[in-house]
């Protein structure tokens, strides 16, 4: 039976992509888990797998097509003696667009024209059930609840074998019926649109840049973020000079094994550390709950060009300051190189920006959700301060701002977790007992 395989979707928020290089021709034989091609994100160029076997009848789009939108037919794959011409003449063809994000999702086909796809079944929790088409038909065929069968298929994805050996379930009682939904609160204000903007401009020279898909997805998620997240902010002065003089102790020993330490290796420690001391301030907004973290999972934001990506460094309380710091080049290496895994930028509960080394003393960073929080993070400055005995010295000190999301911590508990971010750094030595 003749299958579409579609443009896949390794992001929520993916929309559209571009096929970046075909690793198999027509006429090539897949099994599943083969590679069929590369598929070039936002973030990054992924392997796309397949999840079905049999032949390549079909290429329905050309290497190198951008704006390829999720779910349309990319490829047709066939059994021995079929062929793909009917189903590949109804496919439509592939719009040419701007780059965005994409991730592997093969669906079945059984009809030259086929009614437009149901949406997506979904569990009780408003999660979403991940099934072929022909999954999804059998299984209303055979009237089986999708949300009670086991997929075996990638990431758990239900295929034709998962519901051909499923039986039937009673059929449920028919719910009562929803109450009337409240009228919708009126949109925001959107801002002037491209063509009032232009025409303020018209006189002046200027160049258009048009927008790419890393570029539009922070655009997105930034106006979600400062429009959805009440942040509040605070602010504490940390002295470095014991921390400077630890690290070039410790970097001194440490060259044998080509490890240097930066000062933003001890920052992601003292901010794992301070997330095991103040659990509470350990957590994600997740709609209507709350989840509180065990591992501290820590992001921080590195510039690439055309953006920033924010690798997580999972169980970075349990892990040593050497051992980070080789982590988080490996991670910074290959962000530049848009070569991570979706599994390396998405998670974590808190994130560090540290904008010090382009020499800014201070900014105010926006949460990057479901975090509850982000420290900003300033230069290291010489300044004058009072001493403990009230003589007037000098002292490095390094300027932070903690955004934080009022709706997961609340002012006492953020006070806490600044203190205790404030006291590793401030005592250095505590972080490796």
């Amino acid at each position: 039976m003749a299958t579409e395989i579609l443009m896949p979707a390794l992001s929520p928020t993916m929309e559209e992509g571009t096929l970046a290089k075909w690793l198999v021709k027509e006429g090539d034989e897949v099994a599943s888990g083969d590679l069929l091609a590369e598929i070039e994100t936002d973030k990054a160029t992924m392997e796309f797998e397949a999840v079905d076997e049999g032949i390549i009848g079909k290429i329905l789009v050309a290497e190198g097509t951008e704006g390829v939108k999720v779910n349309t037919a990319i490829a047709v794959l066939i059994e021995e003696g079929e062929s793909a011409d009917v189903i590949a003449a109804s496919a439509p063809a592939a719009p040419a667009a701007a780059e965005a994000e994409a991730t592997p999702e093969v669906v079945e086909a059984t009809a030259p024209t086929a009614a437009p796809a149901a949406p997506a079944p979904q569990a009780a929790d408003g999660t979403r059930i991940f099934a072929s088409p022909l999954a999804r038909r059998i299984a209303a065929d055979k009237g089986l609840d999708l949300t009670q069968i086991t997929g075996s298929g990638p990431k758990g994805r239900i295929v034709k074998a998962d519901v051909e050996n499923a039986t039937a379930a009673p059929t449920a009682a028919p719910a009562a019926a929803a109450p009337a939904a409240a009228p919708a609160a009126p949109a925001a204000p959107a801002g002037p649109s491209a063509d009032m903007v232009a025409a303020m401009y018209q006189d002046r020279e200027y160049e258009e840049i048009s927008l790419d898909g890393m570029r539009k997805t922070i655009a997105a998620r930034l106006s979600e973020a400062k429009q959805t997240i009440p942040h509040f902010y605070l602010r504490r002065d940390i002295k470095l000079d014991a921390l400077l003089a630890f690290r070039s102790q410790l970097n001194k020993q440490l060259e044998a094994r080509s490890v240097k330490l930066s000062v933003n290796d001890f920052i992601i420690k003292a901010v794992a550390n301070a997330l095991q001391a103040v659990p509470e301030a350990n957590a994600v907004w997740a709609g209507d709950r709350v989840l509180q973290m065990k591992a501290s999972d820590v992001a921080v934001a590195v510039a690439i060009e055309g953006g920033l990506f924010t690798p997580v460094l999972q169980d970075a309380d349990q892990k040593s300051l050497s051992s980070l710091s080789v982590q988080m080049k490996d991670l910074a290496s290959r962000a530049r190189e848009r070569k991570l895994a979706p599994t390396e930028y998405q998670g974590g509960s808190f994130a560090i920006s540290n904008l010090g080394m382009f020499g800014i003393d201070n900014f105010d960073a926006i949460v990057n959700p479901p975090h509850a929080g982000i420290l900003a993070v300033g230069a290291g400055v010489k300044k004058p301060v009072v001493g403990e005995n009230g003589e007037l010295t000098t002292a490095t000190v390094m300027s932070v701002t903690m955004s934080v999301d009022h709706r997961v911590i609340d002012g006492a508990v953020g006070a806490n977790l600044l203190k205790a971010i404030v006291d590793n750094l401030e005592n250095p030595l505590t972080m490796l007992a």
